[in-house]
């Protein structure tokens, strides 16, 4: 009878499971993220060394429209400085106006003003780009996702699994190959392992030693200053900004759940005192 049922039990996983075609994208490994579970927190050093790839590499394309300057210094990010927030802000020019001309007019960036983008409009990004404008990142994290199948979403229901976001961006960014002697690709694409379909528009954007990295006491990088881990460092910024309060989530699910425990306890220990009278009152009556 258990063989009956092992069997039956691989045969439904089986069928369940996703079966890729030749050519169909396959599903981006599963990483470790800081962030991962219902304990998971951002690592502040590496949203920081993210930031700095996204700032020196990603932001002469992308945009990252849904976040200001100040976000930076809040708690639960990066939490750079405010005079390090202050001074960065300074660094950008930001179109404001009209003035009293009625003409707009360029100033210093504030650090209540939200990252300008690249490029002046979708129109003026799309010709810069072979056509298509490169989108915003703000929240990319949260916006690519793929299908984990079953039996694997039951269980994320418990493990809080969340990071299909993150897997998606980190596979997409060292997923550039050689494409295979069969797959043709089309003029101005790129083979991408892990891209819907495989072919991608944007060049690939990281290699080793691309971006220099704060460093220690000894004089060595804080982390690795290679493809895979600026790809990790990016993608955790990332998943901070599309959801910034992740960590004040996490705390306040679980002073929530707290709160309910000790009221249903309240709630039982007072239901006991209020009807322990009734229920005996009508014993005694029911005896006599």
């Amino acid at each position: 009878m258990m063989k009956r049922t092992l069997l039956i039990a691989a045969a439904v996983l089986g069928l369940s499971a996703p079966a890729f075609a030749a050519g169909e994208t396959p599903v981006p490994p599963q990483l470790k993220w800081s962030f991962h579970g219902p304990f998971g927190t951002f690592d502040r050093a590496q949203l920081q060394r993210g930031f700095k790839v996204y700032r020196e590499v990603c932001s002469s394309c992308h945009s990252l429209s849904y976040v200001a300057f100040r976000n930076l210094a809040q708690p639960g990010g990066p939490e750079f400085s405010e005079a390090q927030v202050k001074a960065l802000a300074a660094e950008y020019k930001i179109q404001d106006g009209p003035n009293d001309a009625g003409d707009m007019f360029e100033r210093a960036g504030r650090p209540a003003d939200h990252f300008p983008a690249p490029f002046p409009n979708e129109n003026a990004a799309a010709a810069a780009n072979g056509g298509k404008a490169p989108p915003d990142l703000s929240l990319m994290a949260k916006a690519r996702t793929y299908e984990r199948g079953f039996p694997w979403f039951v269980f994320d229901m418990f493990t809080q699994f969340a990071e299909t976001g993150p897997d998606y961006v980190h596979a997409v960014l060292t997923g550039y190959e050689e494409a295979p002697a069969d797959f043709k690709v089309p003029e101005g694409g790129h083979f991408n392992e892990y891209y819907p379909g495989h072919v991608i528009a944007m060049p690939k954007p990281l290699s080793d030693g691309q971006v220099e990295y704060p460093k220690d006491a000894n004089g060595q990088p804080q982390a690795p200053e290679t493809v895979e881990q600026y790809s990790r460092d990016v993608t955790a910024f990332l998943m901070w900004t599309a959801e910034p309060h992740l960590e004040a989530r996490k705390r306040i699910g679980f002073q929530a759940i707290l709160f309910l425990i000790v009221l249903s306890g309240l709630l039982y220990f007072t239901k006991k005192k209020i009807w322990a009278r009734v229920g005996h009152s009508d014993l005694t009556t029911h005896q006599a």
